[in-house]
């Protein structure tokens, strides 16, 4: 009785926000079947042009009271994808998980630090690629990542507020469950995701999931240590964000503790 549908549900951002802690918390839910992958679909010419059957071969079998969610942070911030989403479903319920701007940018850069030295490519210090010539370099796309107003606009297009909410990264990584509880009540579902199905581990310092019997964390790539950045350099990208982030507050009609 089980069928490849489309989602219901998509978790469209933000890159380094927390998308897959948030995909993996979900999963625990009875009701919440997920894809495997980042399907790029929407974001990706390459993938949009192989047509909707091929997007939805790449979806999990579900039941019909089960919903089918894909996560593929890229979405948030591509020009393509509001429309090419409201195309396929216009009544889509979206899922939007963001942190604080800076620390964005940082992890952003943190990913591709490791990325770089795990293939034994040259890297530069962060304060070397975010300041040029004094000022800040504002064409540097982990900072144009964390302009959430800007993105959030090409959205609204498209989609009322109503349809999008907004998971605070800052928290669900503190403290996962009361996050998951607006998540499950945004999707109508019946509340099933509970405080035992999480634990503190100490040695990742984060929480990591226990459910069905077993126990998972996320993996050991999420949560790597941020370098050290100056304060001066801190102070910039803070002074930069705020008017970004107050003008994201009002068009959201919500405040985040962010610097």
């Amino acid at each position: 009785g089980t069928s490849r549908r489309i989602p219901q549900t998509i978790i469209i951002g933000v890159r380094k926000g927390g998308t897959r802690a948030l995909l993996e918390m979900l999963d625990i839910h009875p009701n919440i079947v997920v894809a495997a992958t980042e399907v790029h679909f929407f974001d990706w010419d390459e993938n949009y042009v192989k047509g909707i059957d091929w997007y939805k071969s790449l979806m999990p079998y579900s039941y019909g009271n089960q919903i089918t969610i894909e996560k593929t942070p890229g979405y948030f911030t591509s020009p393509q994808a509001p429309e090419r989403i409201h195309d396929m479903n216009s009544s889509i319920k979206l899922l939007l998980i963001l942190r604080d701007p800076t620390e964005r940018v940082i992890s952003d850069y943190t990913q591709v630090y490791y990325n770089r030295v795990e293939s034994h490519k040259p890297v530069q210090l962060f304060e070397d690629i975010v300041v040029k010539n004094g000022a800040l370099n504002t064409k540097y796309k982990a900072i144009q990542r964390s302009l959430y107003d800007v993105h959030m606009e090409k959205w609204l297009k498209h989609f009322n507020l109503d349809q999008i909410h907004i998971v605070d990264g800052n928290t669900l990584i503190k403290d996962p469950l009361p996050e998951l509880q607006k998540v499950e009540r945004f999707l109508n579902l019946p509340s099933r995701i509970m405080s035992s199905n999480f634990y503190f581990n100490q040695t990742k310092g984060f929480y990591c999931i226990r459910s069905d019997g077993r126990e998972r964390c996320l993996h050991q790539s999420k949560g790597r240590p941020h370098p050290l950045v100056n304060n001066t350099v801190l102070e910039q990208l803070y002074s930069y964000f705020r008017e970004h982030n107050a003008k994201f507050y009002r068009m959201v009609n919500h405040s985040f503790d962010w610097h």
